[in-house]
């Protein structure tokens, strides 16, 4: 789910999103500046930039992953003498290793989990490679698209977005699009691909009018993003609804949402408690309770890696203690005081050479026990999604790819229908879409190593899967 990016992989947002925490100490040569690299990954290459600053102990920096939209992250660890490079990355349980040649290039490789990519780099910039995509629409588009914003009355905010109609008069039934983890824009971007001005375009040549906006906090959206759970994310869809309602274009019968990843939880809270919601899409939605659903993820993606199930194991040792501490609804102080001691332990049982300096620890176990100890994650570890869709009583269609490794399909798709059929709906439509990932891209493993590779952006069998049963139910 794409917050699942956030923590996992990706949404922000992948497995290979670099928090890189550097501190240089070198002598003889100078090497402040900027390096440029490629980390090729299994499906996928990834540029890097170190920007390294010169200090009166060694260098400080910062690290951007210009592919990932990541900049400025923190460095530091860094051992550089004799023209050999070595850093830790503690927090990847990651190490990189080079030597500097005469040709002013660093030569080595990243070490991550037991396996070794390679990684060069030097002081030329590397360009982004022009990427194909051919199903993004291009305009003039065949029908109506106006920029809109509408606000959230109850947390003050304003929320921008793109409402497409087939014509600019009519009355149509219409769909809002809701966004998976993390940030996201209006168009869902990600790894150069822009899912929902894909799936946007296919409904509305459809008949079918589509509302899509950047997340709060996002692009033109204001408001503060960090700060909010998925039920507060819910009520931006609730405020989206209700400006839907106001317009003469749109048919306030027939108005549905289709959620993606974590928009798929958020849909089913929307729809049971609004009878404004005609139906719901639920795309690679969550059936199962948000530590289980992150536990399965990690254990596939790291698998699809090359990641040892013995170190799995460890991993997941590691995630069920801090779970528990984040269920217990403590107070913060108190819930980073017993993470703490969690991550601290775990560190000094790591191999020596893995563990960090003494003066850089305390810094890098804050910053891993920040990333998990807040409202978003506490909500939503603890959140079960099956008691929405239990009272769920409009149309519902669920779709996952078969190859989805971030909401694993099997298990969530019977979770989902088990729900709503206890809660007593009649009209449910289940459906495992053969070969296809998390984004619904045509894929080989459905690893997200392979997402930004992958030409396609949205499968054109799942595109008619979902407009054929739209416009049946909104008929």
């Amino acid at each position: 789910m794409s917050r699942y990016h956030k923590y996992i992989t990706m949404k922000n947002t992948l497995l290979f999103t670099f928090l890189l925490l550097i501190s240089f100490s070198a002598k003889a040569q100078d090497i402040s500046g900027q390096w440029n690299g490629i980390l090729k990954l299994p499906g996928a290459q990834i540029r890097l930039v170190a920007n390294l600053v010169k200090t009166d102990g060694g260098y400080s920096g910062t690290l951007d992953s210009p592919d990932q939209g990541a900049k400025g992250i923190p460095v530091n660890a860094v051992a550089f003498e004799n023209s050999n490079l070595k850093l830790a990355m503690a927090s990847l349980n990651a190490e990189y290793t080079a030597v500097l040649g005469a040709d002013n290039t660093f030569k080595g490789t990243f070490k991550q989990n037991g396996m070794t990519f390679p990684l060069d780099l030097s002081r030329k910039v590397i360009e982004k490679v022009r990427v194909v995509r051919p199903q993004e629409p291009v305009k003039p588009y065949p029908y109506y698209s106006e920029d809109v914003k509408f606000d959230n009355t109850k947390d003050k905010i304003s929320l921008a977005g793109t409402l497409t109609l087939p014509a600019k008069e009519g009355n149509y039934p219409a769909v809002i699009l809701i966004t998976g983890s993390g940030p996201q824009d209006r168009d869902e971007a990600i790894m150069d691909h822009k899912p929902f001005l894909v799936l946007a375009d296919h409904l509305t040549r459809n008949g079918i009018a589509v509302l899509r906006y950047d997340d709060r906090g996002t692009a033109q959206s204001t408001g503060d993003f960090n700060a909010a759970t998925s039920k507060e994310l819910a009520s931006d869809v609730e405020s989206a609804v209700a400006y839907l309602k106001t317009r003469k274009e749109i048919n306030a019968r027939k108005i549905g949402l289709v959620g993606h990843s974590e928009g798929g939880l958020i849909a089913p809270m929307v729809a049971a408690d609004s009878k404004d919601i005609a139906f719901i899409v639920l795309l690679a939605g969550p059936g199962l309770p948000g530590d289980e659903i992150l536990t399965r993820q990690r254990r596939l993606i790291g698998r699809a890696n090359g990641i040892s199930d013995g170190d799995l194991d460890k991993t997941e040792e590691m995630n069920k203690e801090i779970y528990s501490v984040l269920k217990q609804q403590s107070s913060l102080t108190e819930t980073k005081a017993k993470l703490k001691v969690i991550f601290e332990e775990n560190h000094n049982k790591a191999p020596v050479e893995q563990q960090l300096p003494a003066e850089q620890r305390e810094a890098v176990i804050s910053q891993m026990i920040n990333s998990v100890a807040t409202p978003w994650y506490q909500f939503f570890i603890t959140y079960d999604p099956t008691l929405a869709l239990e009272k769920v009583q409009c149309p519902v269609l669920a779709l996952n790819g078969e190859k989805d490794l971030q909401v694993p399909p099997k298990e969530d798709l019977e979770g989902i229908k088990r729900a709503l059929e206890k809660g007593g709906n009649k009209n449910v439509t289940v459906k495992e879409l053969p070969g296809l990932n998390h984004l619904f891209q045509e894929c080989t493993t459905g690893s997200p190593a392979e997402y930004g590779k992958i030409e396609q952006t949205f499968s054109p069998t799942a595109l008619v899967e979902i407009s054929d049963w739209v416009k049946n139910i909104a008929k």
